[in-house]
């Protein structure tokens, strides 16, 4: 550009006036100031060069070359040009060079403007700038998105508006201590009251911004969200509360020990539980108040669990105030890179009154077990002599029932003369001694199952059931009975007392069907509440449950005689079996509808082997 220039003032000034009218610099300065001031210096300089050149060749005589009539002459003049040239490049060099650095510091000033705009709008935490009055100058969106409220809700409002009641006042003191001049800044913590109505927690800094002159200008405060924080602090607070209630429910007491320099240091205010007589002690101080006959279990394991030979779990006895007290302790250990252990972190817990409870029940136990023994054996010599005693009463009965139906048969025949009332009051005679000696072999057999060994063997009571029905199907051929049942039932008990059981419980079904259209009976098994049931259902005379608390009792019937034969001994005798087997009788029923015998037994799954 500067050569362009150059030549373009050159043609200009050979065209608009001759050689010879002087002025032949004049153009060429004009390019020259051009090009610096585009070009910078060197582009000036370039054209000043270029110019003075094509003047000594076009301009001065002789013409066309660069010989010189007046070498004085043509030397002054082109220094005189060459250094006023480099005034003028030089000058508007310096002042571009002036410009360029106020542009860059401009633009310096407008970048860091930039920047501390953003750093103020995109802060983290919540910033502002309010006058002296408590106007706001700017607020930043984080501030805005803190409290709920946008821009223009809260350029109508002031920060006392949403800022909690109880912490207005200590905001408001400090506010005036900084605009007195007492303080440049201050922080607290403090409670905005969202614009949904929840409380947040912020962390407030508020600086005094002054002006050059030391005047009070603005407030600057940054606040940031510590709502979480809090809300930890809280959480914490409240499980140190409990963690200290729990420890003192419990009786613990945590401490540490430094295995470095033998020192044990109790937490937590443990003394005021433990009763200990200080907080903080050395070993022989702990081994001064453990029981003499305790001290070497301690002794012992305690180098062991030192080592990480053992756990450390010592239940010990210590002297505190001349009173015994029961402590249990446990420790993990801290160790180096070695293995060598450093520090102990253990627990203590008083177990005085769980000591005290143990050793009273053991000596209660002791007498218990005496007592029992005693009342066990006066219980067995009473049972015996009421074995005994029932024995001898049925056999001592036995004979003058024998003797009365004897001489009462002998009457009937001996005197074949006898009136009709004579021969029905003997009748009765005979049958009231049969039924006599019926109760009393009912008797013997209920006292007979409640006494001896029960034997625990599997026994299938399918099997059992269908053999007992076709005894009573052969005792009773004109019967029409339909019965069934289920294949596979197995029980655990003693063969012969379970066979004695089922006979009642079937005949007692077969007895009360006798009256029934078309009798059914059904053995079968039902799970209730995790345990087997065996039952027996029928659908015969069944029973009133409003008086089924006398259908277990001995010789207690729920039917009048003439309406079904029986002596009130099976359903008890049935009982007391499955008692002795340690499980359930119980029955349901509905008078004209029938009724169900459910017992429970050992399954043959538990027995060994099984």
């Amino acid at each position: 550009m500067a050569v362009a220039l150059t030549l373009a003032a050159t043609w200009l000034r050979l065209t608009l006036a001759p050689a010879e009218s002087g002025g032949r610099f004049i153009t060429l300065s004009l390019a020259a100031a051009l090009s610096a001031l585009y070009g910078g210096f060197r582009a000036g300089m370039l054209s000043t060069v270029l110019g003075m050149v094509l003047v000594n060749f076009f301009l001065v005589k002789p013409y066309g070359s660069l010989a010189f009539d007046d070498l004085r002459e043509a030397f002054w003049l082109n220094l005189w040009h060459f250094i006023t040239e480099l005034v003028v490049v030089g000058a508007i060099a310096l002042m571009q060079r002036q410009n360029r650095l106020w542009r860059e510091a401009g633009e310096a000033v407008r970048r860091s403007t930039r920047q501390l705009e953003d750093t103020f709008e995109h802060s983290a935490t919540g910033m502002t700038h309010t006058r002296l009055d408590g106007s706001w100058i700017r607020v930043n969106q984080t501030y805005c998105d803190l409290i709920g409220y946008t821009r223009q809700e809260i350029e109508t409002m002031s920060f006392r508006d949403f800022t909690h009641p109880d912490d207005l006042g200590l905001d408001l003191s400090l506010q005036a201590r900084t605009l007195a001049g007492e303080i440049d800044h201050y922080s607290i913590e403090k409670r905005y009251i969202h614009k949904q109505g929840h409380t947040v927690w912020v962390h407030l800094s508020l600086s005094l911004v002054r002006t050059p002159a030391g005047e009070p200008d603005y407030l600057i405060a940054v606040v940031q969200d510590v709502s979480d924080r809090k809300a930890i602090e809280v959480a914490l607070r409240t499980s140190e509360r409990l963690l200290h209630q729990a420890q003192n429910m419990a009786r613990l007491a945590p401490w540490q020990a430094d295995l470095v320099t033998g020192r044990f240091t109790t937490l937590s205010g443990a003394p005021g539980f433990l009763d200990l007589p200080f907080t903080d002690y050395g070993a022989a101080d702990l081994l001064a108040i453990i029981h003499p006959e305790d001290r070497p279990l301690v002794q012992r394991q305690w180098p062991l669990a030192v080592k990480g030979e053992v756990a450390y779990n010592v239940e010990y006895r210590v002297l505190i105030g001349g009173q015994e007290r029961w402590h249990t302790v446990q420790a993990e250990f801290e160790r180096d890179a070695q293995g060598r252990a450093v520090r102990a972190l253990g627990v203590t817990q008083d177990v005085t009154e769980r000591k005290r409870t143990e050793l009273e029940v053991q000596r209660l136990n002791a007498t218990l077990e005496q007592r029992i023994q005693l009342r066990t054996q006066a219980l067995r010599g009473a049972y015996d002599e009421l074995e005994s005693y029932s024995y001898a009463v049925a056999h001592d009965l036995r004979s003058p029932l024998r003797i009365i139906n004897g001489f009462a048969q002998a009457l009937q025949e001996d005197n074949p003369a006898l009136d009709a009332a004579s021969r029905t009051h003997l009748q009765r005679i005979m049958a009231a001694s049969k039924k006599m000696g019926e109760l009393i072999d009912g008797l013997l057999k209920l006292s007979q199952f409640a006494r001896g060994e029960v034997r625990r063997e599997p026994v299938n009571l399918s099997a059992m059931a269908t053999h007992l029905f076709e005894e009573l199907a052969t005792e009773h051929p004109q019967r029409a009975m339909a019965w069934s049942v289920e294949p596979g039932l197995q029980a655990l008990a003693d063969p012969a007392l379970v066979e004695a059981l089922m006979q009642n419980l079937l005949h007692n079904a077969w007895k009360y069907t006798a009256t029934t259209a078309q009798p059914a009976i059904r053995v079968y098994a039902r799970v209730l509440d995790g345990q087997t049931h065996y039952c027996i259902s029928d659908n015969g005379a069944g029973f009133d449950m409003a008086r089924s608390d006398k259908l277990f009792q001995p010789f207690q019937r729920l039917h009048m005689p003439n309406e079904f034969a029986g002596l009130g001994i099976g359903l008890a005798t049935s009982r007391r079996i499955v008692q002795r087997h340690g499980g359930t009788l119980q029955a349901w029923g509905t008078p004209g509808e029938g009724a169900t015998f459910c017992f429970t037994l050992p399954a043959a799954t538990d027995a060994p082997g099984g």
